[in-house]
């Protein structure tokens, strides 16, 4: 690491935050980019006007199904590779792809295109949040740095949405602009790749896959202390403690574990939670109000191309340009509600807000389904201005409960040795989720109209319940005391036993530490905080 081998304490931890967000909002990017050309005539002619009503969506939606398989996969090569190396295939993946896309000339050529992208964003999706999580230097670190990731994921979807929207506007003059935003993609991998490639994995990555001098180095680096450090060696106690207990509670991970968990830990139950929360998420409705494309609806459209956001707008009298400003309006405020979390995780909890977020998310759709399907003889335009306020407010409520909070809980609660298939499995069911949604909503809302938001209405408050008798509460505990936090009984003894010795540790580490302080000073990386690591 020649390049940034330097870097250490506080200065590494942002070159790799900075890494993780370039991926993120790459990732927010890639999400949105399509939507905005995929309708435009340039675009159609360039790859042959294809005539079938499935094609464009096809297009648009096989990069959800190629993210979802990718995740899963990363279960099965993730903790071989490495949370780094998982990323950088990501990148790599998302070079290629954004190259066949702009440069393509056919439905077979950008179908592969974003099916490439779909894979690099399956592993930077499966692998930032757990890379972020792990190199956290205190417990407090980890919420607000792994909302600022989702963040500015939805940052790049804003950002792609006026992107798209300027470009657009000047295919008449310029008919291959459409071709600038998707080679765009490449710039955010690129930066992110270029970064990361000179800075180390995870200690704990290291720690488990037996490489201990190279956790041992990376772990002083990030506390910028001396590797005999009292405080390193404790922190590396702790891992490592971790590590053997779960390898004595329980044997080699099978599928099974996930349904039938009779494991001392509860791995089965972790890994499960990780999946169901980011399943649950999507299924709050979120890419039903605001997915799919930013072109405006037309009679002819197919079910599966509707911004839903903007059917509002156009029944308000708005022209087409216009109504996508609204609907782009509607995603900046989204952006801007994902960036409060930051400050509120660690002071309100994870559990809290994503139970008072589904609670909140239910009401407003409530609203929003009853000013909807209000007849027409009683509709409005004062009923549908009711009703963009409740889609903003929903948005609000989704990006303060649930948009960061569960992409921290998932990671964050799967025992170390399996934490890279929690990754997969809740990418994969953030993908899944999506797929069904998208798709189970466009069909519906060609079938009953509005009346389908009922299906996302009952799932928030299922949510809510599940959230509620399902996920205890992760704020201000370690990756390390997570264990102990789903731990059965017997093993929970056992374990909180051990904790005793590292309290009493840490006890001695705070009066060696104050009487160095009154005898000799201490130098800036000598300083020990007294929040957890």
């Amino acid at each position: 690491m020649p390049l940034l081998g330097g870097l250490q304490g506080k200065a590494l931890y942002r070159a790799m935050s900075a890494c993780c967000g370039a991926a993120f909002m790459l990732y927010g990017w890639d999400a949105g980019v399509l939507g905005g050309i995929q309708e435009t005539p340039q675009f159609r002619s360039a790859i042959g006007n294809p005539a079938g009503a499935f094609i464009i969506p096809i297009i648009a939606s096989v990069y959800n199904l190629a993210a979802g398989v990718m995740s899963l996969c990363v279960t099965l090569f993730g903790m071989q590779l490495g949370r780094k190396r998982t990323i950088l295939l990501g990148d790599l993946f998302i070079c290629i792809g954004a190259v066949l896309q702009a440069s393509t000339y056919s439905v077979g050529q950008i179908i592969a295109g974003r099916i490439i992208c779909g894979f690099g964003i399956g592993c930077i999706a499966s692998a930032v949040p757990t890379y972020m999580a792990e190199m956290s230097l205190e417990a407090s670190e980890r919420g607000p740095e792994v909302s600022y990731q989702l963040a500015l994921l939805i940052t790049g979807v804003a950002l792609a949405y006026w992107v798209d929207l300027g470009f657009v506007s000047g295919l008449d003059r310029y008919p291959w602009l459409w071709r600038i935003p998707l080679a765009m993609q490449s710039c955010f991998a690129i930066f992110s790749a270029s970064l990361l490639a000179f800075l180390p994995d995870t200690p704990r990555w290291y720690y488990a896959r037996g490489r201990n001098a190279e956790g041992d180095s990376v772990l002083a680096r990030l506390h910028a202390l001396p590797v005999e450090h009292e405080h390193v060696q404790m922190v590396r106690a702790e891992v490592m403690a971790s590590l053997q207990e779960e390898n004595e509670t329980t044997d080699k991970f099978n599928f099974w574990l996930l349904f039938w968990d009779n494991s001392e830990l509860q791995f089965g139950r972790r890994l499960r939670t990780s999946f169901l929360i980011l399943w649950a998420q999507q299924f709050l409705g979120i890419n039903m109000l605001s997915s799919t494309t930013h072109s405006m609806p037309s009679p002819t459209d197919s079910p599966f191309q509707v911004y839903f956001s903007t059917q509002i707008f156009t029944n308000l009298g708005y022209d087409a340009r216009l109504s996508g400003i609204l609907a782009g309006v509607l995603n900046t405020v989204f952006a801007l509600a994902s960036y409060p979390p930051i400050w509120l995780i660690e002071r309100l909890g994870r559990r809290a807000l994503m139970f008072w977020g589904a609670l909140g998310c239910g009401f407003c759709m409530l609203i929003y389904v009853i000013l909807t399907t209000l007849p027409a003889s009683k509709a409005t335009a004062g009923t549908n201005w009711a009703a963009v306020v409740f889609i903003i407010l929903y948005e609000v409520v989704f990006g303060i409960g649930w948009l960061g909070t569960c992409w921290v809980y998932g990671p964050e609660i799967a025992p170390l040795k399996y934490r890279h298939i929690a990754g997969g499995l809740g990418a994969a069911g953030e993908w899944f989720s999506t797929w069904v949604m998208v798709f189970g909503g466009g069909t519906g809302i060609n079938a009953v109209g509005a009346k389908i938001f009922i299906w996302p209405l009952l799932c928030c408050f299922l949510a809510a319940a599940y959230v509620w008798f399902c996920c205890p509460e992760s704020t201000g505990k370690t990756l390390e005391e997570m264990d102990m936090l789903f731990a059965k009984p017997a093993a929970r003894g056992r374990m909180e036993a051990n904790a005793m010795v590292n309290h009493d540790r840490r006890a001695s580490l705070a009066d060696s530490i104050g009487e160095k302080r009154r005898h000799s000073g201490v130098t800036r990386h000598e300083k020990i905080r007294g929040e957890k690591v």
